[in-house]
């Protein structure tokens, strides 16, 4: 008789627990949703790829980086150095790394860095 009662606390918890999983992952999909109807994370996007060199400022300058805070480039001009690269420099294409709307999204993230 202990044992059948030990048993059904058990499967009560067990039952119990499993059914906030739907719960949460209904929360989730409502929370995830906007985000990413928002597009590309252009900070999270900068901070993977380019914080090496140009650091979290972008004015860092590691392996002759750019000083990103101090650029005049326009937004076009900084997507077409995304996009090709510097010849010359450390500066690595990202067009096959990245997928166009994620350059955009960068390049609005490093104009934020501007003095």
């Amino acid at each position: 008789m202990k044992q059948l009662f030990v048993m059904a606390i058990i499967a009560a918890l067990v039952i119990a627990c499993g059914g906030n999983d739907k719960k949460e992952a209904a929360t989730a999909d409502r929370t995830t949703t906007p985000t990413a109807a928002a597009g590309p994370d252009g900070e999270k996007i900068y901070k993977q790829y380019c914080v090496t060199c140009h650091g979290i400022n972008g004015d860092m300058g590691a392996s002759g980086a750019a000083n990103l805070a101090e650029s005049k480039l326009s937004t076009e001009e900084r997507i077409a150095v995304l996009h090709t690269g510097r010849p010359g420099t450390a500066m690595v294409s990202f067009e096959g790394i990245l997928k166009e709307d994620q350059i955009k999204a960068v390049t609005d993230y490093t104009l934020t860095l501007k003095r």
